[in-house]
């Protein structure tokens, strides 16, 4: 499945109301795409730490869509992300992150490649952040 409002009809096929009542919780989860336009944007939106953690924090345990009907964010995150993995699995941030191949900036030392091409095309200076 691709689009967000693809999933949010789905959505209000499966728990009621309109599909308008999920976009913004839809929406979200494929933002991602906007830094990258590939799957492998699902890593950042599409596990379990993100439906648990995030997505419950911005939008809380439950909406009430516009036929009064309750509904977890929960699961139509979990139905989301199902959708994109033809119903087989709800991947984990390990899953993801378990891949990537670990580089000493990462650890702080050395910079990140989006740095070192802002470095590459201009002079940059460094100002230290004032603790006090």
């Amino acid at each position: 499945m691709a689009k967000p409002y693809l999933h949010a009809l789905s959505s209000a096929r499966r728990f009621g109301g309109s599909p308008e009542d999920y976009m913004d919780i839809h929406n979200l989860m494929d933002s991602s795409k906007s830094v990258i336009p590939d799957n492998r944007h699902r890593a950042l939106t599409h596990n379990s730490w993100f439906i648990g953690t995030i997505l419950e924090r911005i939008f809380g345990s439950t909406i009430v869509n516009s036929a009064g009907k309750t509904v977890s964010v929960r699961d139509v995150a979990e139905q989301h992300v199902l959708e994109d993995y033809g119903g087989r699995f709800i991947p984990t941030a390990q899953d993801f992150l378990q891949d990537i191949e670990y580089r000493d900036w990462m650890n702080g030392h050395g910079v990140p490649p989006s740095r070192e091409k802002v470095e590459a095309g201009k002079q940059v200076t460094f100002i230290p952040f004032d603790k006090d």
